[in-house]
């Protein structure tokens, strides 16, 4: 599959990549449960016990996910399973459907190896996300779903919109990831101060929310990303999601998209995001999901040696395609022998 991507890429590089990625995610509809997905899990998925894992009360075949964003409708976790990725987080999810900012609203950095997004959470709503949940995903892929802020929902109104959103949804999750921090809506700036936080939270947290985590974004000052932290522990929450995309531009972006206006992801953002799953992990005990520039098995580790349990990717399957998961997960085993480790929870938080 490796090869046939490789000749289908300029042609989908040649689509804008909201177009792209629509054709992309209708061919994994289609796969979905036939003989082509059972091909899929019988080359992809990559069953070895040191690959195994346990985070927030739940089991991961492997520590290898599929960021929020790529499945935001709950339409493909068990093809993408099929891919090899032990987890799924599904959304961002609104309590209602919500169309999105205007078109174009995705961009590519060919040359950066990054996207810009500015999608605005479009979403067909939690009642369509539970439903689909409820029919119930392959039982060897751990589906989490990410919960945001309905777009005419007033910041002040947050604490009731999560709510009502959760209670659609929330009964059919693995887990339940709070987004907090999308660059890319209305109203999202002021939800991560410590006061919003644990009005959210708390409310969540009284609804029954468990596993319960919440995504931060890495343009918070270290002091912001510490009041989080101890939200997180007054309130009991099971994991941190570190980290969302970033508005901020890195110095030495060669992509004339570099200027687009919306949240920046992939391998511009990797190395400030280990950044951050390592000043997490060494200020909390729970369990911590890196996402951000993740294409590589080495990539992946270093997250995992600063402190992630698990991983999380989007951007890499773009520019690196459907066999990326393996490829990770082969590659995490041969790095966890040469350094002596037994599994993957033994290489969590090496490097801290």
């Amino acid at each position: 599959m490796r090869t046939l991507y490789r000749a289908l890429k300029p042609a989908l590089f040649s689509l804008p990549p909201e177009t792209a990625h629509g054709l992309v995610h209708r061919g994994l509809r289609t796969a979905q449960h036939t003989f082509l997905a059972d091909a899929f899990a019988a080359r992809y998925r990559v069953d070895d016990e040191r690959l195994r894992t346990e985070a927030f009360d739940c089991s991961f075949e492997n520590p290898v996910g599929v960021a929020a964003g790529f499945d935001k409708n709950a339409e493909v976790p068990d093809v993408l399973g099929s891919l090899g990725f032990g987890h799924v987080e599904v959304g961002g999810v609104t309590a209602d459907p919500q169309d999105g900012n205007p078109r174009p609203r995705m961009f590519r950095l060919r040359e950066d190896r990054g996207i810009v997004n500015r999608m605005g959470l479009n979403n067909e709503g939690a009642d369509a996300v539970g439903e689909r949940l409820a029919a119930g995903p392959d039982p060897d892929v751990t589906v989490g779903v990410n919960l945001a802020l309905s777009e005419s929902t007033d910041p002040e109104d947050a604490p009731a919109d999560y709510r009502d959103s959760y209670e659609r949804v929330g009964e059919h999750a693995d887990y339940v990831a709070v987004n907090v921090s999308c660059p890319n809506s209305e109203g999202f700036r002021d939800l991560q101060n410590r006061d919003s936080l644990e009005a959210i939270l708390g409310g969540l947290v009284d609804a029954g929310a468990s596993p319960l985590l919440v995504k931060l974004s890495p343009d918070l000052p270290d002091p912001a990303v510490e009041d989080a932290l101890d939200v997180v522990d007054e309130y009991d929450l099971d994991g941190v999601v570190a980290t969302n995309t970033t508005t901020d531009r890195p110095a030495g972006l060669r992509s004339p998209n570099r200027a687009e206006r919306g949240g920046l992801s992939g391998a511009p953002i990797e190395g400030r995001a280990t950044e951050m799953v390592r000043f997490v992990a060494e200020r909390t005990d729970v369990p911590v999901v890196g996402v951000g520039g993740v294409s590589s098995a080495a990539g992946a580790y270093a997250k995992i040696r600063a402190g992630a349990s698990l991983v999380q990717l989007y951007t890499g399957l773009v520019f690196e395609g459907p066999t990326l998961a393996r490829d990770i997960n082969e590659g995490l085993l041969e790095l966890l022998e040469r350094d002596g480790f037994d599994s993957v929870d033994e290489a969590v938080g090496a490097d801290l």
